[in-house]
């Protein structure tokens, strides 16, 4: 059954073996709190890595006890990302988790190529997964934090990520919308014509596992109504489960439009990489941090 409550996955989680997560520089209380609430949830086990006696400090001010996770010592931000990083590699853990450390630092670690987590040829993305209060199901969005401006190849690779997270969630056959400003496929537009060109590829069976759609305008994506109303049929227009956009713009403004104006909830991740890579803001709550920390878990192998 599909999960339509970001809340759902931890019911799910429990039924699965849990996973070994490796904090990069957990040296903030939203990082403790979420991995620490997570172990209560018996859906991971943590690692931190950071200042010890700062993550120390941390914990006792939550009230939480630093003895339920491995503290590995490294005070330097950098170092500390590097390790999480090689712990991973060393099969110490299967999810990798950004603490404190700056997202470039982080994400250095991750795409260096000798030390880091790629595969060659990989493409990295992020993957939301968006509970929205007025949408009667979750959606699985991408890419609004790492891809600039896809080529048509990375769009292609950003479309099987949100398929696979769609199918990690009990989707047995995801509808993709890929979005655009209109659903003419206008040549003047790339956008249309990259949307157009995925349809017909998984018209053709060239992308497999999922229905895909575009070029789509958001509302007729997401609006039955609206979708009826300009004439569009087929299973994707008013029912999508996931939406590729055309740039990080146009994500970015949709996610933050959905978390700051609709009070939507949401969990996150990074894929391409050997393992689900948590990439949640500096100052994201607690509470998104462990709905990540869960999407991760149920995604990793």
């Amino acid at each position: 059954m599909a999960i339509t409550k970001l809340e759902q996955m931890f019911d799910v989680l429990k039924s699965k073996s849990k996973k070994r997560l490796v904090a990069a520089y957990a040296n903030d209380s939203h990082t403790i709190e979420a991995v620490s609430e997570a172990v209560d949830k018996g859906i991971i086990d943590g690692i931190l890595v950071g200042d010890e006696e700062t993550m120390r400090k941390v914990c006792a001010q939550l009230g939480v006890d630093a003895g339920k996770f491995k503290l590995v010592h490294e005070p330097n931000e950098a170092k500390a990302a590097v390790v999480a990083v090689k712990l991973i590699n060393d099969g110490q853990g299967e999810l990798l988790m950004k603490g404190l450390v700056s997202t470039d630092k982080y994400m250095k670690a991750i795409l260096n190529k000798e030390t880091g987590l790629m595969d060659p040829g990989a493409v990295l993305s992020h993957v939301t997964v968006i509970e929205n209060p007025f949408y009667h199901k979750l959606l699985v969005v991408g890419d609004v934090a790492i891809i600039p401006l896809p080529e048509f190849k990375q769009k292609i690779s950003i479309l099987n990520y949100l398929v696979n997270t769609a199918k990690a969630l009990g989707i047995e056959k995801p509808k993709v919308a890929v979005i655009t400003a209109s659903e003419q496929v206008l040549a003047g537009m790339p956008s249309c014509v990259d949307a157009a060109l995925l349809s017909k590829m998984a018209d053709r069976g060239q992308i497999t596992g999922a229905f895909v759609d575009g070029p789509l305008a958001l509302d007729a994506a997401i609006d039955k109504e609206s979708a009826d109303i300009k004439k569009l049929t087929g299973p994707v227009a008013g029912d999508a489960d996931c939406l590729l956009f055309p740039n990080i713009e146009a994500g970015n403004v949709f996610y933050k439009t959905n978390t700051k104006l609709a009070g939507a909830e949401l969990g996150a991740f990074v894929a391409g990489a050997r393992v689900p890579c948590v990439l949640s803001s500096r100052g994201d709550s607690a509470q998104t941090k462990l709905y990540s920390i869960a999407l991760a878990a149920l995604i990793a192998k």
